[in-house]
């Protein structure tokens, strides 16, 4: 055997890079994952019962930061309450509730605080008899049946 035998072999070279296209199926994977993450992203946020949600919470906020007579108080979250109610459960479910039966489907619904002496008085002060002052156990009763009520009831 020659003593320099090393000096025979082919020079050392690494083989060729991979190519850059196309990738590999795992990254077909995450791309797909990726656009289905993404699709579902932006219907959950353009869900209507959520936009909704955000518009009644938005308008109790601005309800809270106001500094207005409990009666008119009273009025806006009646207000807020019903519209909320009617986007989400419908005009046939909602709009023929009045007094102990409205109180009574905001209770079922989510806002538990409301059908005891409460909501008499929430009512009381909206359609304009004197009541008293419970303006921020309304608001947390009110806020409560916005962040509750699904549609479908339960």
């Amino acid at each position: 055997m020659n003593p320099n035998w090393l000096t025979e072999l082919a020079p050392a070279h690494s083989p060729p890079a991979p190519p850059w296209w196309p990738p590999a199926p795992g990254w077909w994977i995450v791309a797909v994952l990726a656009l289905l993450f993404l699709a579902a992203c932006l219907l959950w946020r353009r869900d209507p019962h959520r936009a909704s949600r955000r518009a009644a919470l938005r308008e109790l906020k601005r309800i809270r930061e106001e500094d207005a007579e409990p009666r008119a108080s009273a009025r806006a979250i009646e207000s807020v309450l019903r519209r909320y109610a009617m986007a989400v459960f419908g005009g046939e479910r909602v709009a023929r509730l009045t007094g102990t039966s409205w109180l009574e489907f905001v209770a079922a619904e989510g806002g538990a605080a409301l059908p005891s002496e409460v909501g008499r008085s929430l009512l009381a002060a909206a359609f304009g008899s004197s009541a008293r002052d419970d303006r921020e156990l309304w608001l947390a009763g009110a806020d409560a049946f916005v962040r509750r009520a699904r549609p479908g009831g339960r």
